[in-house]
């Protein structure tokens, strides 16, 4: 498979190189880094202006096509190419460049403004996302894998319903390919409230018992990937409580080497395409690990 990598040159963080060379390398697959340079809107006749833009336009791309097989040296082990591609729309250029690849996978990095060890989605990733008819890979800001790291766990958000069970057979497919573990969590967050009492006794009684049925789901969830030959070392899983997104991720373990797993909502009308949900969406903004949104 074909890992298309979005590569900035001008960006000091190469958590997305890194993410793509650390996927490549746990499945044996391929990375070509793509960069999009600004595209010259069409004229009749082509003037001094413009051919001086589109000869600018060309010593970029080949420069920062250039500068990626540089940094992509530093992963010897793992094949890869560079190229550069014009467009006025970086996502849909991606997209485009992706199809002519036939790239199973799209890795991006986390914005300059995002917090240090967190992913952040940029405008044109939140774009991208909105678009993708396949997977889409986000690295945290300042990610770093090491020259022969590789995924060890996959860490997927499960809801219970059709689309996760979907989802969980492709997630076990992959994990049993990489020999990675499998670890799944469901997550419970409650805000605080400011309800009288009784109110509140109430509203923590409902809590509780969606905690227990989530775990019966989990469960059999577990049950199910023992029937397809993981063992208890190689699966696990975990109801993440807490009063925000971000608490109940931190109340999570998490290693070098993980990556976590969200599907896209499954109330989209987009259908095939990895479109975020609002849950999904918060649970990728407080990730402090790669995250890779499937349709």
């Amino acid at each position: 498979m074909t890992i298309l990598l979005a590569f900035s040159p001008h960006q000091d963080d190469t958590g997305a190189v890194e993410l793509a060379c650390q996927l490549a390398r746990s499945n044996n697959d391929t990375v070509h880094a793509v960069t999009v340079v600004p595209q010259a809107w069409p004229t009749a006749v082509a003037g001094d202006t413009d051919r001086d833009f589109k000869l600018w336009a060309k010593e970029e791309g080949e420069w920062s096509a250039s500068k990626a097989r540089d940094v992509l040296a530093e992963h010897p082990d793992v094949v890869s190419e560079a190229s550069w591609c014009a467009g006025r729309s970086v996502p849909q250029a991606l997209l485009d460049r992706a199809a002519e690849l036939d790239a199973g996978l799209i890795v991006v990095g986390s914005g300059d403004e995002g917090p240090h060890g967190k992913v952040f989605l940029t405008s044109k990733t939140d774009r991208l996302l909105h678009s993708s008819g396949v997977p889409v890979a986000i690295a945290p800001q300042g990610y770093w894998c090491g020259p022969t790291g590789r995924v060890t766990r996959a860490t997927l958000g499960f809801r219970g319903d059709d689309a996760t069970w979907s989802l969980l057979d492709r997630a076990a497919e992959i994990c049993r390919r990489v020999d990675a573990s499998l670890r799944l969590v469901t997550y419970a967050v409650r805000g605080r409230t400011m309800r009288p009492s009784t109110v509140s006794g109430a509203e923590e009684m409902v809590h509780q018992q969606w905690i227990r049925q989530a775990t019966a789901e989990l469960q059999e969830a577990v049950e199910h990937l023992h029937s397809l030959g993981f063992t208890d070392d190689q699966v696990s899983s975990e109801v993440a409580v807490g009063t925000s997104w971000g608490r109940a991720m931190d109340r999570l373990e998490w290693h070098r080497g993980d990556v976590l797993v969200v599907g896209s909502s499954s109330t989209s009308s987009l259908l095939q395409r990895v479109f975020l949900g609002s849950s999904a969406a918060k649970i990728v903004r407080n990730s402090p690990v790669p995250v890779l949104v499937v349709p």
